[in-house]
């Protein structure tokens, strides 16, 4: 992730504002995505369409890479550009911590690059640019046989949910996620063991064991409060677990009195009991991921909210033996309307190609090489993180971290939610709503009080005409 400070993003969004980037479209049928519409891209280098050229790329046009230098990295990108130009012509490879502030410019001028890796605290808005007609529509990368399995469509050979992840409305699909992210309560088996405890299944569990750490002198919790969205990966999917997928659905439709629904006052009330008793390490409010994490991965504190992208992001502090694990979202109580082993999960690490882009049909035949098996496995292996092809992990070594993240998604059975209010509303999400948990989490307001303040914010989003709405 990025390290933007707060008024850098505000900034970030008022200028994006001032290149009019703020429509957003409706949703479409998975089908719509995957099938139909004009394979046809516009502009840009274009080649003969031939069997072992379905996208008709021009072998002689050269490829420009931006890369988003994460939890990541980069050396994943350069071993699939290494294997582009094999066959096409030469990649250029750029990469930032800071794409928006990077490429927004180039975007306005259109001169982007050919393949942008959107990710990050300064991730692009990608209805916004939908709005603008700045992005290039993926339906022939979809629709283009899988180099592994010509028999079957590129979409045909992707984890259930990535396409739709990609889906804006209009028919069409607009960003490819190549990595599948699992979400949840992150921890060490190790010092679980050590002190003879268990990862609790219930929240009074959780406050049991945290209230166990701090008479060792371990804090039960940490978390980045410069990017509070990481709370989200606990709180959105334990109100799914306690009221149902409903309960997020209306939030993500803009309900009346969404965000008032007795289950999201009480996650927010249960969190801020780990403020209230003490249990979260001090200064967890005032640090970057990064900060949070080595804390965390110095055994200072017990759970942190976060994806599995963390285990390789947070390698270089890990001791050999940390054993790192994830865990769901405990349960409220028995009542709640899902089982314990309900998880989020849902395909990440966005990809886009510039509809102005030089070589349109370039980026997205490089897409094409990145959804291979080989290519897939190889990212898995490298950053230790599920990748968006069906089966591309199998036979590898895995991480602890990775491994029992494969193991919810096995656990979950048809208990996975998806709560698409982070994405189809990122502004509204990640410059007001998670700024209010942070307040939470820090004292600063009650959970009553987060409650209106986070519902009010709801409620000028709905009545803002900029916005177009989205409806499950």
């Amino acid at each position: 992730m990025g390290s933007t400070s707060e008024v850098g993003r505000r900034d970030l969004v008022k200028q994006a504002m001032a290149l009019g980037l703020i429509s957003v479209p409706t949703i479409g049928a998975l089908t719509a995505c995957a099938s139909g519409g004009d394979d046809d891209n516009g502009g840009g280098a274009k080649g003969e369409k031939t069997e072992k050229n379905p996208l008709g790329v021009d072998k002689n046009a050269p490829l420009e890479l931006l890369i988003f230098d994460g939890g990541f990295g980069t050396q994943y990108v350069e071993d699939d550009a290494a294997a582009y130009q094999k066959k096409y012509a030469k990649v250029t490879t750029g990469s930032t911590v800071k794409i928006q502030s990077k490429v927004q410019g180039r975007m306005a001028a259109g001169d982007p690059p050919d393949v942008i890796n959107n990710s990050g605290d300064e991730a692009m808005d990608v209805p916004a640019l939908i709005g603008q007609g700045q992005l290039a529509d993926m339906t022939p990368l979809l629709n283009a046989p899988s180099i592994d399995a010509p028999s079957k469509t590129v979409a045909e050979t992707l984890r259930p949910g990535t396409v739709e992840m990609g889906q804006y409305g209009d028919e069409k699909c607009y960003r490819m996620n190549i990595a599948y992210s699992v979400f949840g309560i992150w921890y060490s088996q190790k010092m679980l063991d050590d002190n003879g405890w268990e990862y609790p299944k219930t929240w009074d569990d959780m406050l049991a064991v945290c209230a166990e750490a701090k008479k060792a002198g371990i804090a039960g919790w940490t978390y980045t409060g410069v990017y509070p969205q990481y709370l989200g990966f606990s709180m959105l999917p334990m109100i799914g677990k306690v009221g149902g997928a409903e309960v997020l659905d209306a939030i993500d439709n803009f309900e009346p009195n969404a965000w008032k629904h007795d289950s999201v006052k009480s996650v927010l009330e249960a969190h801020y009991e780990l403020y209230a008793k003490g249990y979260v390490l001090k200064g967890s409010g005032g640090w970057k991921h990064t900060e949070s994490q080595t804390k965390w991965t110095e055994g200072k504190a017990l759970f942190i909210p976060n994806g599995s992208w963390v285990e390789n992001e947070a390698k270089d502090t890990t001791p050999d033996d940390f054993q790192m694990t994830v865990s769901p979202s405990p349960n409220l109580d028995s009542s709640d309307a899902m089982p314990f082993e309900t998880i989020w999960a849902q395909a990440g690490e966005p990809y886009i190609v510039p509809a102005k882009a030089k070589n349109v049909n370039g980026g997205l035949e490089f897409l094409r090489h990145m959804l291979t098996k080989e290519s897939a496995a190889g990212f898995t292996k490298l950053v230790s993180s599920l990748a968006s092809v069906q089966g591309s992990e199998e036979g590898l070594e895995l991480g602890t971290g990775l491994t029992s993240a494969i193991g919810l998604m096995d656990a979950a059975g048809e208990n996975f939610l998806n709560p698409r209010f982070p994405d189809w509303y990122p502004t509204t999400w990640r410059e007001h709503v998670v700024f209010v948990l942070g307040d939470m989490m820090k004292g600063d307001a009650s959970p009553g009080e987060a409650v209106n303040k986070i519902q009010q914010i709801a409620d000028d989003a709905a009545k803002d005409d900029s916005i177009k709405k989205y409806k499950h």
